[in-house]
């Protein structure tokens, strides 16, 4: 099975290259001005499209990404609440174990009831270590999951948890604090987890501001995502972009 979009993050880890993804909940899409985001989406560069919630009841979810894949080009990412999320027009999926919790079907479960029907898809398989950090209140997916977050104030167990999840062979590492957040994961954690893991960390969760944006990047962040923020104010999308383009001139020595 191709590793293209995987071996194309670790590539642009290594060469100190940033990137955001724009998270898009099918749940919450209008599709009469739907084709105005993905605009905005293609005209700042985002690097992926993340599509996926922890609870879709809109049955949206394939004519969401038929649209994406109409308009762009952008890379669209599997973001699954369980293994009923699957969709064979996604170019990659992020196979997401979530050992922040205890939770088996989290764990292992569900990606047993998913691994046939990946395998015939096709679709890349991203291998994720996903951890929950608590924002400061309940989230969709910490009651979805039946799963307790990282206290937002333990770096040294997001570390530890993070680096558990590189040993048993998982090849990204997602920190979330989740949808609509009200507080993002911290700088401290981030650093903490950037020291302990050599995988790609993606940040996401109440990423809605370029203040959170510099911080979760500069504390190790090799991705950020953007959902809730850009629902609230578009034209964030244009302000990460620019973000995003400073850290590669500076990179670059410009």
């Amino acid at each position: 099975m191709t590793q293209k979009l995987l071996n194309n993050l670790y590539e642009r880890k290594e060469k100190g290259q940033k990137s955001f993804a724009v998270l898009i909940d099918p749940d919450k899409v209008n599709l009469d001005n739907f084709s105005n985001l993905i605009e905005h989406c293609v005209q700042y560069k985002a690097d992926y499209i993340f599509v996926g919630g922890s609870l879709i009841t809109n049955y949206l979810m394939g004519e969401v990404i038929a649209r994406i894949k109409t308009y762009t080009n952008i890379p669209v990412i599997l973001f699954p609440g369980n293994s009923l999320h699957i969709d064979n027009q996604v170019d990659a999926i992020l196979l997401l174990s979530l050992i922040s919790g205890r939770n088996p079907e989290f764990l292992i479960g569900q990606h047993v009831i998913s691994a046939p029907v990946l395998r015939k898809s096709g679709i890349e398989i991203l291998p994720t270590g996903y951890m929950l950090v608590d924002s400061g209140r309940q989230t969709t997916v910490s009651y979805i999951s039946n799963t307790t977050p990282i206290p937002h104030d333990k770096p040294g167990i997001a570390a530890c948890t993070a680096m558990a999840g590189e040993m048993l062979g998982l090849k990204l590492t997602y920190l979330d604090a989740g949808s609509g957040a009200v507080n993002p994961v911290s700088p401290e954690m981030i650093a903490a987890v950037r020291q302990s893991v050599d995988t790609p960390i993606i940040v996401g969760g109440g990423i809605n501001s370029i203040k959170k944006a510099k911080n979760a990047l500069s504390a190790g962040a090799d991705m950020i995502v953007i959902g809730n923020g850009i629902e609230e104010n578009i034209d964030l999308l244009r302000e990460i972009s620019v973000t995003i383009n400073s850290y590669q001139l500076l990179e670059n020595g410009v």
